[in-house]
């Protein structure tokens, strides 16, 4: 399984040059899109011993939601540690963001490991054991000089989700495998046009569990809804389907009382968020891989639905959400 898009709120990528084109100042290099955050102290995140006064880093990363706040926690983090922040978070698109980390204007990014897999190093399918595929991208990645450390719980793929009621309703269900074991009545879906019709998407996704689409005994072609971009969560929720195809760290999972079903046959591959440093920036500055691992830890699936729900359904500044929760955590203190 492959995905041609980042989740929610993606802005369609630009070719580098039209990035460049978008940041350039006359001469003065590429600039930060958007750059507040509240200014961070020193918590768990300890001012490095010894760091030079001007010790400075680029901050890099994309344009949706939950890429927003993982830069801002980037920046904070790196504030926290005694750097000089550039946050340069805010690129339109993941393509544009990876040149940028490849041409040395970015230092460190949180990057998801299906995407450089797929998208950046031109494998057809992704890996489904989230270890081995960072594992993968890890050994793919030094030779284009770029380090991936430790990746984040999150995996923010793709997976089927179902109402609570609805749930109960179906015998508790928890897992995909189970819904071949429901009437063909109940074995209904809502699905984004992309994934209903891609050649890796919806159909393959039902014969890897054993339903077949369009078969009386698998799943019937009117039992198949389909919508626009983010109409799937709603259809949902309103019941007009009992499995709604979802991204696992959105917002509206915990706003609308949705129940993600596990994917036990590991259909969908992975994408770990994880911090990737240019590789000479963390041969000069070593000490940011300890920085990162007292924060990617925490980073989990429900740690993202929640954020992102803040900014999402909530309306709350990216960084105010990255640092409400960095205080949370200890990670950082208020300066």
């Amino acid at each position: 399984m492959t995905r041609a898009r980042e989740p929610r709120r993606r802005a369609v990528a630009a070719g580098a040059g039209a990035v460049v084109g978008l940041f350039l100042l006359t001469g003065c290099g590429l600039q930060p899109a958007s750059s507040y955050v509240p200014p961070a102290g020193p918590g768990k995140i300890q001012h490095i011993e010894g760091l030079p006064d001007d010790a400075h880093i680029t901050v890099a990363g994309k344009n949706f939601t939950e890429q927003l706040i993982l830069g801002k926690i980037a920046v904070l983090a790196a504030q926290a540690a005694g750097f000089e922040v550039t946050d340069f978070t805010n690129i339109p698109g993941s393509q544009p963001t990876r040149e940028v980390m490849l041409s040395g204007e970015g230092d460190m990014t949180y990057e998801y490991t299906g995407t450089a897999w797929i998208t950046y190093l031109g494998h057809e399918s992704g890996i489904a054991d989230q270890r081995k595929q960072w594992e993968a991208v890890r050994d793919a990645d030094r030779e284009n000089g770029l380090t991936w450390t430790e990746p984040a719980p999150l995996n923010n793929t793709y997976r089927f989700a179902v109402r609570s009621e609805a749930a109960e309703q179906l015998g508790d269900i928890e897992n995909f495998s189970q819904i071949a074991q429901l009437p063909v009545s109940e074995r209904t879906f809502c699905v984004e046009a992309e994934f209903n019709s891609r050649p890796d998407g919806l159909n393959p996704m039902l014969r890897a569990y054993g339903l077949e689409r369009g078969a009386a005994n698998g799943v019937p072609d009117e039992n198949i809804g389909v919508y626009d971009t983010g109409a799937v969560y709603t259809a949902t929720d309103e019941g007009d389907c009992n499995f709604g195809e979802v991204f696992t760290t959105d917002g509206r999972i915990n706003s609308l009382d949705l129940r993600i079903l596990q994917d036990d046959r590991e259909f969908f591959p992975a994408y770990n968020a994880a911090p990737v440093f240019r590789t000479e920036t963390l041969e000069k500055y070593p000490q940011l891989d300890d920085v990162f691992r007292q924060v990617s830890p925490l980073l989990t699936d429900e740690t993202m639905r929640e954020l992102n729900g803040r900014v999402d359904e909530d309306g709350e500044e990216p960084g105010d959400v990255a640092f409400a929760w960095m205080v949370s955590q200890g990670l950082i203190t208020r300066r």
